[in-house]
């Protein structure tokens, strides 16, 4: 099992998506675990006060060192879990770190808020820091859910394991596209090949399909991919007719 630790000022906004659909059924099976803790709980002043006015001066309000830092610790214990911040100043979250982080025994993923959280504590305690984009969003809730959803889908028994070995960005490049019933619709037909029964003939369509659809909306992917020994002789051939000059 696979257990999330999400430390947060705004627990209620987990419950809709960690209630519905994969992730509710992972919980039920045993296979993920999640945990929510509200960063009030550990602010000592009868008002549970978790922010206050920054040192400077200048506009919004900062995370207390203190209560935060009571929450991680708490949470924390002696299992020595990553601490991941989710941030706008983190490494961009991709399928490969989902991946890594899927092979935990726990996680634990604190949400930011406000204009950020005492830089005291990120020193003091954070062990990581991911961002979901090159925006930013009015908490680290989102973001966290997004991570969330990303790695618990890889832990094993979540969902069927073929569904993950030709998605998007599983090795490098785009998924290819998908059709179902009718064979026709509003006279668009399925690529006869996909009705075909030859199997071999429709890896090679689903592999080309992979690489012109890569090509065509994320080309920086491409080199990544021959970079790092993923692409094959027969793609790179497929490539050059294609127009794309490896380098």
């Amino acid at each position: 099992m696979l257990t999330f630790d999400i430390l947060t000022l705004f627990p209620a906004m987990f419950v809709g998506p960690t209630t519905e659909s994969i992730l509710k059924r992972a919980q039920q099976a045993d296979l993920i675990a999640l945990r929510l803790h509200n960063i009030r709980d550990w602010a000592t002043d009868r008002h549970h006060t978790a922010d206050d006015a920054p040192y400077g001066g200048g506009a919004g309000m900062v995370m207390k060192a203190a209560p935060l830092a009571a929450a991680i610790r708490a949470t924390v214990g002696d299992d020595a879990p990553p601490v991941i911040l989710l941030s706008p100043d983190g490494e961009t979250f991709t399928q490969a770190i989902a991946h890594e982080l899927a092979q935990a025994e726990r996680v634990v993923l604190v949400c930011g808020h406000y204009e950020g959280l005492d830089e005291r504590v990120r020193e003091a305690l954070i062990t990581r820091e991911l961002s979901i984009g090159d925006y930013v969003l009015t908490g680290g809730e989102l973001a966290a859910m997004v991570v969330l959803d990303a790695v618990a889908r890889l832990v094993p028994g979540v969902i069927d394991a073929a569904s993950t070995a030709e998605e998007s960005h599983s090795d490098g490049l785009l998924e290819y596209p998908h059709y179902t019933r009718p064979a026709v619709w509003e006279d668009r037909p399925v690529p006869p090949v996909l009705v075909s029964g030859h199997h071999g003939e429709v890896a090679k369509w689903r592999r080309r399909e992979r690489l012109r659809r890569t090509l065509a909306r994320r080309p920086d992917l491409l080199a990544r991919a021959h970079t790092e020994g993923q692409l094959t002789r027969d793609d790179l051939v497929y490539l050059a007719d294609l127009g794309w000059m490896s380098t």
